[in-house]
């Protein structure tokens, strides 16, 4: 059950979308113009909890797969066979065969340069997963470890849903932030992903949402407003 305020959250939304648009927003008295930006913002949920310890309560880890796509312009990279490198070919996505690999030849400066920096996730063949920690050694570092894809699975659809997951994970402060939606998207699907988030961010709570403190949520470069609080 999800205890967000649907005219609250309806709102805030409507007016992250429109400050980025450039157009201007009342946000609790206070006027603002917002600014179209050359580039499409993300749309971020921030969340702090309470009642938590991160020294003493285990920390929680949860992968989920939002119903629209929140980073359509992530960078992903396929490390595959034959197979899969002409798929990849055919929908523009980048690839690397197992040739392309040795030839990268455990240089940690280039693997650095041409894989970490450049792509945010990768995608494996099965047949080639098992070579990935010997060809990139000290390879993808924890959290860009590739995505295994099978051979009788669609590439297309194994690249959106991997846009389409996010994360989240307790580290040592109480503060999460994580991407649900970008500015292009229309409004509805925005507050579907938040809305599904959140719901799932409290199922992996010991005290679900009473471990909520507050939750807000903004654009990459606009302000933030506050969908819920447990005052």
């Amino acid at each position: 059950m999800s205890k967000l305020p649907n005219e609250s959250l309806d709102a805030a939304v409507n007016d992250v979308l429109a400050f980025a648009r450039g157009e201007i927003i009342n946000k609790n008295g206070r006027v603002m113009k917002g600014k179209k930006r050359k580039f499409t913002e993300t749309v971020e949920l921030q969340v702090v909890l309470q009642h938590y310890d991160p020294q003493r309560d285990k920390r929680f880890s949860g992968t989920l797969k939002l119903p629209n796509i929140p980073r359509p312009n992530m960078k992903v990279c396929l490390l595959g066979n034959t197979a899969h490198c002409e798929q990849a070919s055919k929908i523009g996505l980048d690839a690397l065969s197992l040739e392309d690999l040795k030839k990268l030849n455990r240089n940690k400066k280039l693997i650095k340069k041409l894989l970490l920096q450049k792509y945010t996730a990768f995608l494996a063949s099965g047949s080639l997963i098992k070579y990935i920690p010997r060809l990139l050694n000290p390879g993808p570092r924890v959290g860009k470890f590739p995505t295994v894809i099978a051979s009788n699975e669609d590439l297309q659809e194994k690249v959106d849903s991997l846009k389409a997951t996010i994360k989240f994970q307790l580290k040592k402060l109480l503060c999460l932030g994580i991407a649900v939606g970008n500015c292009d998207q229309a409004q509805e699907e925005i507050t579907l992903n938040v809305q599904v988030a959140v719901k799932f961010l409290a199922s992996l709570l010991k005290k679900n949402w009473q471990n909520i403190k507050v939750v807000y949520i903004k654009s990459t470069m606009g302000p933030s407003f506050q969908i819920y609080t447990s005052r």
